[in-house]
């Protein structure tokens, strides 16, 4: 089975309350059009996954990420591959988060990521997040 390597920004703030939020996507394209993911991509030849990250979230949002503590990677097989995910914390270091790829996206507290219509592959990381929100 093919191997994707790809990598994901779990991207953190805070909201007015004071309460941590991550960034979620919605895919605007390919098989999975529609479903809700961390914004990331593939890692090209030569790039670190750090690098990846910073140069995929620069290409789909237009924003300049710090990429910090590595959270976990995610095997996943999906019909037609198998995915390996790594997931890094990040935080907007510049910019706006402009939507280039997907449909929609929206900022989620503790309280709130478990009522997105997740990836599977995404899934598999979201308790991992909660207990680190």
């Amino acid at each position: 089975m093919k191997v994707v390597k790809v990598v994901a920004a779990v991207i953190k703030a805070v909201n007015e309350n004071g309460e941590p939020i991550v960034f979620a996507t919605q895919r605007g394209y390919g098989d999975f059009k529609g479903g809700w993911e961390f914004p990331g991509g593939k890692i090209e030849e030569g790039e670190t996954p750090q690098e990846a990250l910073k140069r995929e979230i620069m290409e789909e949002l237009d924003t300049e990420i710090s990429v910090g503590e590595y959270i976990d990677t995610i095997e996943y097989d999906y019909p037609t591959f198998h995915l390996s995910m790594d997931c890094f914390w990040c935080e907007v270091v510049a910019g706006h988060l402009v939507l280039k790829e997907h449909e929609a996206a929206k900022w989620v507290s503790k309280t709130q990521i478990d009522d997105v219509d997740w990836l599977p592959a995404d899934v598999t990381i979201i308790e991992k997040i909660k207990k680190a929100l």
